[in-house]
Protein backbone atom coordinates (compact mmCIF):
# COMPACT_ATOMS: atom_id res chain seq x y z
CA UNK A 1 0.00 0.00 0.00
CA UNK A 2 1.62 3.31 -1.19
CA UNK A 3 1.32 6.39 1.46
CA UNK A 4 -1.25 7.96 -0.83
CA UNK A 5 -3.17 4.96 -0.20
CA UNK A 6 -2.81 5.21 3.70
CA UNK A 7 -3.99 8.78 3.63
CA UNK A 8 -7.12 8.05 1.63
CA UNK A 9 -8.27 5.07 3.70
CA UNK A 10 -7.12 7.37 6.88
CA UNK A 11 -9.51 10.27 5.32
CA UNK A 12 -12.56 7.59 5.00
CA UNK A 13 -11.91 6.51 8.86
CA UNK A 14 -11.67 10.00 10.11
CA UNK A 15 -14.39 10.96 7.88
CA UNK A 16 -16.61 8.41 9.56
CA UNK A 17 -15.43 8.96 12.90
CA UNK A 18 -16.46 12.87 12.24
CA UNK A 19 -13.09 13.56 13.41
CA UNK A 20 -13.15 17.07 11.97
CA UNK A 21 -9.15 18.54 12.60
CA UNK A 22 -8.16 14.89 10.69
CA UNK A 23 -10.30 14.77 8.12
CA UNK A 24 -9.47 18.53 7.20
CA UNK A 25 -5.82 17.95 7.52
CA UNK A 26 -5.93 14.66 5.50
CA UNK A 27 -8.04 16.30 2.88
CA UNK A 28 -5.65 18.83 2.26
CA UNK A 29 -2.71 16.33 2.17
CA UNK A 30 -4.24 14.16 -0.33
CA UNK A 31 -5.04 17.45 -2.61
CA UNK A 32 -1.74 18.59 -2.13
CA UNK A 33 -0.57 15.21 -3.60
CA UNK A 34 -3.15 14.61 -5.98
CA UNK A 35 -2.40 17.68 -7.74
CA UNK A 36 1.92 17.02 -7.53
CA UNK A 37 0.49 13.65 -9.52
CA UNK A 38 -1.26 15.91 -11.79
CA UNK A 39 1.64 18.27 -12.36
CA UNK A 40 4.07 15.23 -13.10
CA UNK A 41 1.49 13.06 -15.25
CA UNK A 42 2.23 10.25 -13.18
CA UNK A 43 1.85 8.42 -9.88
CA UNK A 44 4.11 9.82 -7.38
CA UNK A 45 6.58 7.37 -5.04
CA UNK A 46 6.29 7.36 -1.39
CA UNK A 47 10.00 9.29 -1.44
CA UNK A 48 8.21 12.11 -3.57
CA UNK A 49 5.13 11.47 -1.37
CA UNK A 50 7.25 11.98 1.65
CA UNK A 51 8.63 15.14 0.33
CA UNK A 52 5.54 16.78 -0.52
CA UNK A 53 3.96 16.16 3.19
CA UNK A 54 7.39 17.60 4.57
CA UNK A 55 6.74 20.63 2.51
CA UNK A 56 3.30 20.87 3.82
CA UNK A 57 4.64 20.53 7.49
CA UNK A 58 7.45 23.09 6.97
CA UNK A 59 5.10 24.93 5.81
CA UNK A 60 3.04 24.41 9.16
CA UNK A 61 5.94 25.40 11.26
CA UNK A 62 6.52 28.56 9.86
CA UNK A 63 3.16 29.61 10.02
CA UNK A 64 3.07 28.28 13.97
CA UNK A 65 6.01 30.64 14.46
CA UNK A 66 4.07 33.49 12.84
CA UNK A 67 1.30 33.15 14.56
CA UNK A 68 3.28 32.69 18.11
CA UNK A 69 4.97 36.18 17.33
CA UNK A 70 1.42 37.74 16.68
CA UNK A 71 0.42 36.73 19.82
CA UNK A 72 -2.41 34.17 18.11
CA UNK A 73 -1.71 31.45 20.48
CA UNK A 74 -5.04 29.47 19.51
CA UNK A 75 -4.44 29.46 15.59
CA UNK A 76 -0.39 28.58 15.96
CA UNK A 77 -1.75 25.47 18.53
CA UNK A 78 -3.87 24.26 15.24
CA UNK A 79 -1.23 24.41 12.88
CA UNK A 80 1.27 22.65 15.40
CA UNK A 81 -1.84 19.75 15.87
CA UNK A 82 -1.86 19.46 12.35
CA UNK A 83 1.94 19.09 12.06
CA UNK A 84 1.48 16.13 14.66
CA UNK A 85 -1.11 14.71 12.04
CA UNK A 86 1.50 14.76 9.01
CA UNK A 87 4.37 13.42 10.98
CA UNK A 88 2.62 10.04 11.42
CA UNK A 89 3.09 9.91 7.82
CA UNK A 90 6.69 10.73 7.47
CA UNK A 91 9.96 8.34 8.53
CA UNK A 92 11.30 9.54 11.61
CA UNK A 93 13.50 12.35 12.07
CA UNK A 94 17.17 12.24 12.58
CA UNK A 95 18.11 13.31 15.78
CA UNK A 96 21.11 15.30 16.70
CA UNK A 97 23.52 12.81 17.80
CA UNK A 98 22.57 11.03 14.17
CA UNK A 99 23.58 14.21 12.17
CA UNK A 100 27.04 15.05 13.80
CA UNK A 101 28.04 11.46 13.08
CA UNK A 102 26.82 11.92 9.69
CA UNK A 103 28.88 14.92 9.70
CA UNK A 104 31.91 13.52 11.47
CA UNK A 105 31.78 10.85 8.62
CA UNK A 106 31.32 12.95 5.70
CA UNK A 107 34.23 15.16 6.72
CA UNK A 108 36.25 12.16 7.30
CA UNK A 109 35.49 10.93 3.33
CA UNK A 110 35.63 14.35 1.85
CA UNK A 111 38.92 15.40 4.10
CA UNK A 112 37.17 18.15 4.53
CA UNK A 113 39.47 21.37 6.88
CA UNK A 114 37.73 24.73 6.71
CA UNK A 115 34.50 26.27 5.65
CA UNK A 116 35.12 26.18 1.67
CA UNK A 117 35.11 22.43 1.88
CA UNK A 118 31.42 23.00 3.50
CA UNK A 119 29.23 22.31 0.19
CA UNK A 120 31.14 18.94 0.03
CA UNK A 121 30.30 18.11 3.49
CA UNK A 122 26.57 18.88 3.15
CA UNK A 123 26.29 16.69 0.67
CA UNK A 124 27.92 13.95 1.82
CA UNK A 125 25.87 13.83 5.06
CA UNK A 126 22.40 14.69 3.50
CA UNK A 127 23.24 11.59 1.13
CA UNK A 128 24.03 9.70 4.66
CA UNK A 129 21.17 10.88 6.52
CA UNK A 130 18.53 10.26 3.11
CA UNK A 131 16.43 7.24 4.56
CA UNK A 132 15.42 9.57 7.39
CA UNK A 133 13.83 12.97 7.88
CA UNK A 134 16.29 15.83 8.28
CA UNK A 135 16.24 19.48 9.01
CA UNK A 136 19.07 20.80 6.30
CA UNK A 137 19.42 23.82 8.81
CA UNK A 138 20.30 21.50 11.47
CA UNK A 139 23.07 19.82 8.77
CA UNK A 140 24.24 23.24 8.12
CA UNK A 141 25.02 24.46 11.61
CA UNK A 142 26.62 20.78 12.69
CA UNK A 143 28.75 21.19 9.58
CA UNK A 144 29.38 24.62 10.58
CA UNK A 145 30.42 23.96 13.97
CA UNK A 146 32.45 21.37 12.59
CA UNK A 147 34.51 23.25 10.43
CA UNK A 148 34.89 25.65 12.85
CA UNK A 149 32.72 28.44 11.36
Amino acid sequence: MTLLDQITKDLTAAMKAQHALRTGVLRMAKAALVNKQIDKKAALDDAETVRVLQGLVKQREDSAQQFRQGGRAELADKEEAEIAILKTYLPREAGQAEITAAVDQAVAETGASSLKDMGRVMKAALAALADQVVDAKKVNEAVKKRLGG
